[in-house]
């Protein structure tokens, strides 16, 4: 059946999707945590120059309260993004399991499962 193969191709797009965010979102947690750690050698340069490591103190470096700052709402975003990846790894497991469902009818009507990268490698050759 014509709508059936549809359907797989349709939940085989959402699945390859649903992949793609969550290999977005783990660049940018990896990204976020570089880039804090990057201010933590920063903040512990400024203090070992300034010699003064006490937030509080009135003679602390700006920079480096800038760089605390700027690190903290870093980890901040960084822990949005885990609970957004959460959000999309339980989405992907529910579109793959609409997948094996439709391909599961396409199978039982007598057709042979699909190969999903069957038109990638006929295009590359």
């Amino acid at each position: 059946m014509k709508s059936r193969e549809n359907l797989v191709r349709l939940k085989q797009f959402q699945v390859n999707e649903k992949r793609r965010q969550l290999q977005q979102l783990d660049a940018m947690i990896a990204e976020f945590e570089r880039m804090a750690a990057e201010l933590d050698a920063q903040i512990a340069g400024e203090e070992r120059k300034a010699g003064i490591t006490d937030v509080n103190h009135f003679a602390y470096p700006t920079f480096a309260k800038a760089a605390r700052l700027r690190r903290d709402n870093l980890q901040n975003s960084k822990a949005d993004l885990g609970a957004q990846r959460l959000a999309a790894a339980s989405l992907l497991e529910e579109a793959e399991a609409e997948l094996e469902k439709a391909q599961l009818l396409e199978a039982r009507d007598g057709k042979p499962p699909r190969d999903p990268d069957a038109g990638r490698r006929a295009y590359a050759n």
